[in-house]
């Protein structure tokens, strides 16, 4: 095996010290928030034998979330706490190719289900927009199947570039090791960077889009609907989507932003704003997961039913 060794040795400090206890936290909430729904939901096909469109959309992305939060985690500590076991071949590789796949995954399927909801709620009398409405539940899959294709193939190709840009960066002395094991940012690492930007893009327009059409949908439902008339389930339908919509808009954006400074912080090599943006990255599949199981009714019961203190809200429930 191939080993790019630097000279000096891990010194964990006590910054890194208190970043590695809050991505070990963040991370392991976020896993266990998205092994829950991963469960429930697996529980619930095996008990129907089938699923509908929401919840293959919720186990995807439960599992890609589960597994990019597993893989952030452990680049994370090779990063703070054993860096010069990146320099060994492959694992630095492995580790951003397994990283960006299940990044992109996570990004993909996330912007899935917020087309998804604009498509189920959203009325619009455009001919190709009632097509999309009609065969939006065989769509679904296709959907799933093209956001780990492509998360395959940034993957793969991420772990390519890295390859290259590694192996054209070492400089080795005739004892076969590396003087100082160091990736610059150069004609070999743009397309890496182009790649990931194009995703991140890619994924944060169809989010954007889906927002927009359904607050329009929203406005001009509620515009139209008749005054001191009866509840309106389709408007409650379109309030509560909305809002879970534009809660993910602005944790999206928010972990966007974090996403282009981690590419902009990497390319000037500086680790501690890194350090600090992936502390905010790691709160977004967690905390949107739980935005999700508290706008899912069967979710949210079977919460509620585990945590005490939702055992304790039933008790009260059906006492009262």
């Amino acid at each position: 095996m191939e080993a790019c060794h630097s000279p000096e040795h891990s010194n964990v400090t006590s910054y890194a010290a208190t970043v590695v206890v809050i991505v070990t936290l963040e991370a392991f909430a976020g896993m266990w928030i998205n092994a829950f729904i991963v469960s429930v939901i697996c529980l619930s096909w095996i008990k129907k034998n089938t699923l509908n469109s929401n919840e293959k959309i919720l186990l995807f992305l439960g599992s890609s979330r589960f597994w990019y939060l597993c893989i952030s985690w452990v680049f994370s500590i090779f990063l703070i706490i054993y860096p010069n076991y990146l320099h060994v071949h492959p694992i630095f590789q492995l580790l951003e190719s397994a990283h960006s796949f299940f990044n992109f995954s996570n990004l993909c399927v996330s912007a899935s289900l917020c087309v998804f909801y604009c498509i189920k709620i959203a009325n619009f009398k455009n001919s190709f927009f009632i097509y999309l409405k009609v065969k939006i539940d065989r769509i679904v899959p296709c959907l799933l199947l093209g956001s780990v294709l492509f998360s395959l193939v940034i993957g793969t190709t991420v772990s390519n570039i890295m390859d290259k840009a590694l192996h054209n960066n070492c400089n080795f002395t005739s004892q076969g090791r590396i003087s100082k094991a160091s990736i610059r940012i150069d004609q070999h690492l743009l397309p890496h960077y182009f790649i990931i930007g194009f995703g991140y893009a890619t994924s944060f327009t169809a989010v954007i889009l889906s927002a927009l059409l359904l607050l329009f949908s929203l406005w001009r439902h509620k515009h139209n609907m008749q005054t001191n008339s009866m509840k309106d389930l389709s408007m409650d339908a379109h309030i509560k989507a909305m809002k879970s919509i534009l809660s993910f808009f602005i944790m999206y954006s928010i972990n966007f932003i974090c996403l282009i400074l981690t590419l902009i912080y990497s390319m000037k090599n500086e680790s501690d704003l890194i350090f600090l943006t992936y502390l905010i990255q790691y709160t977004f599949p967690g905390f949107h997961s739980l935005v999700l199981i508290f706008s899912n009714p069967s979710l949210e019961k079977r919460l509620l039913g585990i945590l005490p203190c939702g055992k304790y809200k039933v008790f009260l429930k059906r006492e009262l």
